[in-house]
């Protein structure tokens, strides 16, 4: 595999000839400012074929320049003269697709707000409408069955029974038509124009019944796979949610002054108090503190930050205050470089071709071509009447009508979406369930995904000759008196009760220190150990065989020795070891990417089985991986709860996100979603996707099995209306029956 991931949020989208349709466009998602041209909103371009669709009914007029398409933003670009912009809407309206103009100003800043305000993607504009709509048409096609099975055979019943058709089909075919009529007057034909074709002959022959269960079940696969976009889309806007909209700026006149981060220049100094996100990228000028750098590094444990340190936008500052001096602007954070790689690996997704659309393109024309030479050739070589002819090829049309088809792919596919439901797995496309089959390699990432993501106290020792008990006692009561998050972790898995501290003070990005039963203790870390001389060979030996194991050390001395110490580290999921595990068996491998310390993503990475390890990672290294690994295995599989994995959970072919504790846009920019955060899980869609694609391939082969001999007896046998509704209602309860076996599959 030498290219990035082949699908997008969703795959609802009209056949194309693959040997015909374009590259995925590969444009920047985010235009220079002096990208030229008007950018327009529309609502169902959805992938590549329809890009192609555009494409090619622009390619007569002149004065295009360039065009520039965002298939997951929906949006496109048109550079052209000013005479030729109102052609170029015209032919596109033409095609079947209705361009809204975009604000520029939204259109050129990734997530911008005014965006989604200005124009709401399809799916999304008026989704509870659009559901309501279809089912008020499978209603109705449900009453033209009935009206046509029970009620007597008179001519008002008949005429009552196709008026509820038509009313059916309408409601949910009207786009289909649309896009179908538009083919059909561009003379291709397609899935949509053989849709269009086939409801409106079995309609007119008086299967109006079936025309119109066919249209409405069509529809509802095609609303099911569309909604995926517009999930996707809201990763940026929870991106955006992140920093701050303000900043406490220092003016040159030396005063403090709310200020919008926009309007925030480079070099100014910022303050930011304790609990507070940090609104822009710098390096600390003054003070210390201990920040949260998880939402960008995926670090389990705050970083303590002093002067000379960098900090990032979106990150928390848990403790002290800090002032630090601005080194990129808004636009250009480490948080805006997330925004605009996972935009970008969006937008260059190109689609997963459906087989029922690149069978289409051998399939439709076909079929037309044999009903019309039925029509027109079987009066002279079968000495049939005109009428009987014409009969003949609408009986094909029917038995030809892709129904089965059709429904083959998302009645299964939505029978294995609930069957992974049932099991806590949320896919948002069949598409990935139809993908995950193909993953060679999965990325996993550490904090909060094959570890709890919380620090506590894995173990801990008295040094020397010093009491157990008082040492604990000591320990806690230092501990107590500091909120960081290490020190909380001590305090919590010791569950002893503190004592009274006398002059109790922190060593900022040291530790603590106090006067406890009259004896001057210090609680730190082991370089301010180091720094008074109080670590020996022994103990250096000791603490460094912690160390490697990715923990972190707290050391309890007096003035002349060393007490004890203790270590910190965010443990390992119970599940995780079995869930590598699954997923060896399945032959997929797996790599860790973390943004935490090379020692310590060796260490974990150890413990649970993990094939290869890499620390040290921050976002744009982990998105730098995955596309590496692509180009190494082929299909990759990345897992991640954090903001700082949505790069390359939206770069990987199938995004895996820890659902119960992962973030809104890790969540967001993923593909699958494991609510309860069991690793195990991830082999388990691996699992249920192989089983989904035989039973997918099953269906697709009855369904044309049956079509074929079915359209055999049509040309050269006598086929009557009634085995033109066995062979396609018949294939269509099979292919049903066939799918709906994955809901009674059970989990291993």
């Amino acid at each position: 595999m030498t290219t990035p991931r082949t699908s997008t949020p969703a795959d609802a989208c009209c056949a194309v000839d693959s040997s015909t349709a374009p590259p995925a466009n590969t444009e920047s998602p985010l235009p220079p400012s002096s990208a030229r041209g008007r950018y327009f909103r529309i609502a169902t371009l959805d992938c590549s074929a329809e890009e192609a669709d555009i494409r090619r009914a622009l390619e007569p007029i002149a004065d295009i320049r360039s065009l520039g398409f965002q298939l997951g933003a929906r949006t496109l670009r048109i550079d052209a003269a000013q005479e030729a912009l109102p052609l170029a809407l015209d032919a596109i309206r033409k095609a079947g697709y209705d361009p809204q103009p975009l604000l520029e100003s939204a259109a050129k800043v990734p997530g911008n707000p005014e965006d989604h305000d200005h124009a709401p993607a399809a799916g999304t504009q008026g989704l509870a409408g659009g559901l309501t709509r279809l089912a008020m048409a499978l209603l109705l096609a449900t009453g033209a069955e009935a009206i046509s099975f029970f009620a007597p055979q008179e001519l008002p019943w008949k005429i009552a029974g196709m008026a509820v058709a038509a009313l059916a089909i309408w409601l949910a075919g009207l786009d289909t038509y649309k896009k179908g009529l538009a083919s059909l007057l561009r003379g291709k034909l397609n899935i949509n124009a053989l849709m269009a074709v086939a409801v409106t002959g079995a309609f007119l022959i008086g299967q109006w019944p079936e025309a119109a269960m066919v249209m409405a079940l069509y529809a509802i696969a095609e609303l099911i796979e569309a909604r995926a976009v517009d999930r996707a889309r809201n990763a940026i806007k929870g991106l955006l949610d992140l920093a701050p909209d303000q900043a406490m700026m220092l003016t040159p006149a030396g005063t403090w002054v709310q200020t919008p981060v926009a309007s925030v220049p480079m070099d100014a100094t910022v303050r930011i108090k304790p609990g507070e996100r940090v609104p822009l990228d710098g390096i600390v000028t003054k003070g210390n503190g201990a920040i949260n750098q998880a939402p960008i590094t995926g670090e389990s444990i705050p970083v303590d930050k002093a002067p000379g340190d960098p900090v990032f936008a979106a990150t928390i500052n848990e403790t002290g205050e800090l002032e630090f001096r601005v080194t990129a602007a808004s636009s250009d954070t480490t948080l805006a470089r997330i925004i605009h790689a996972v935009e970008q690996a969006q937008g260059t997704r190109a689609p997963t071709q459906r087989f029922v659309d690149r069978f289409a393109a051998i399939y439709t024309p076909a079929v037309f071509a044999i009903a019309i030479a039925v029509a027109t050739l079987t009066p002279f070589l079968m000495d049939l009447s005109w009428m009987e002819a014409i009969y003949k090829a609408l009986v094909l049309l029917v038995i030809a009508c892709p129904c089965a088809l059709v429904i083959s792919t998302p009645v299964t596919v939505v029978s294995g979406l609930s069957a992974a439901a049932r099991r806590g797995i949320l896919i948002k496309g069949g598409t990935y369930l139809e993908e995950a089959r193909l993953l060679k390699v999965v990325a996993l990432d550490k904090t909060g995904t094959i570890t709890e993501g919380k620090p506590k106290l894995v173990d801990w020792r008295v040094w020397g000759e010093a009491d157990e008990v008082s040492s604990k006692q000591l320990t806690a009561t230092l501990a107590s008196r500091s909120d960081h998050p290490v020190s909380k972790a001590i305090v919590s898995g010791l569950g002893v009760e503190a004592l009274p501290v006398e002059n109790f003070q922190a060593l900022p990005g040291r530790g603590v220190e106090g006067i406890v039963n009259g004896q001057r203790l210090v609680l730190g870390n082991h370089r301010l150990i180091h720094e008074r001389g109080l670590c020996g060979t022994d103990l250096e030996a000791e603490l460094a065989k912690h160390e490697q194991q990715g923990r972190t050390l707290s050391l309890l001395a007096d003035e002349s020795r060393v007490i004890a110490f203790f270590a910190v580290a965010d443990t390992i999921r119970q599940t995780s070891r079995q869930a590598i595990a699954d997923l060896k068996a399945l032959g997929v491998s797996s790599v860790m990417l973390t943004g935490d310390n090379t020692a310590t993503a060796k260490a974990i990475a150890a413990e649970a089985g993990i094939d290869e390890a890499r620390g040290d990672m921050l976002p744009e290294a982990k998105l730098d991986a995955i596309k590496d690994m692509q180009q190494r295995y082929g299909a990759t599989g990345m897992t991640g709860d954090g903001i700082n994995d949505a790069p390359a959970l939206a770069q990987a072919d199938i995004g895996f996100a820890m659902g119960a504790a992962g973030t809104d846009t890790a969540m967001e920019a993923a593909d699958v979603v494991i609510m309860n955060d069991d690793l195990q899980r991830v082999a388990e869609t691996v699992r249920l996707s192989r089983r989904t694609h035989a039973i997918l391939w099953q269906n697709i082969t009855l369904a044309l099995g049956i079509k074929s001999v079915f359209l055999v007896l049509a040309v050269f046998g006598s086929a009557t209306m009634w085995m033109a509704v066995f062979a396609d209602m018949g294939a269509s309860l099979l292919v049903v029956g066939n799918g709906l076996r994955l809901l009674r599959a059970k989990a291993k």
